[in-house]
């Protein structure tokens, strides 16, 4: 019989963080990315460019700013060995839903083919360090089945 402690170290040895350097850093105690079992979990990634100073102005545009935070979700990918095909769900947190269509427009650059990710657009009342949006994404992970 398998004890909860067999169970829990087992879990853990499944699971490791994940992340790039063409992306940015974490801003607090979190990975960009962690993978646990067959899936890729990625925080929720601003409109930060990495090479820019931590306190460097975010695109105006929310367009802009959507492509930028999937520029970071696509590196973060890459370095799991992943695309954006290998993406199965997304949330796109806005402080402006009256943005969605251009938020919309963007996103729709990045993923393309008979399957998109399911995907859910939440507006909040603010986001770190005055974005105006954050994307987060799950990923499956090579050789996971898929029902």
């Amino acid at each position: 019989m398998t004890t909860l402690d067999e169970a829990a170290t087992a879990a853990i040895a499944r699971h490791a963080a994940v992340g790039s350097d063409a992306a940015p850093a974490a801003i607090g105690p979190y990975s960009q990315a962690v993978r646990a079992g067959d899936l890729l979990f990625i925080s929720g990634q601003l409109p930060a460019d990495p090479g820019a100073p931590p306190d460097a102005a975010f695109p105006a545009s929310f367009a802009a700013q959507t492509t930028r935070a999937l520029a970071n979700v696509t590196a973060i990918l890459e370095a799991a060995g992943l695309t954006t095909s290998s993406v199965v769900k997304t949330t796109i947190f806005t402080t402006d839903l009256g943005r969605f269509a251009e938020i919309n427009e963007a996103y729709a650059d990045y993923f393309d083919g008979p399957v998109l990710p399911a995907r859910a657009t939440v507006g909040v009342a603010a986001l770190p360090k005055g974005a105006g949006v954050e994307i987060e994404a799950v990923a499956l992970m090579p050789g996971a089945p898929v029902a």
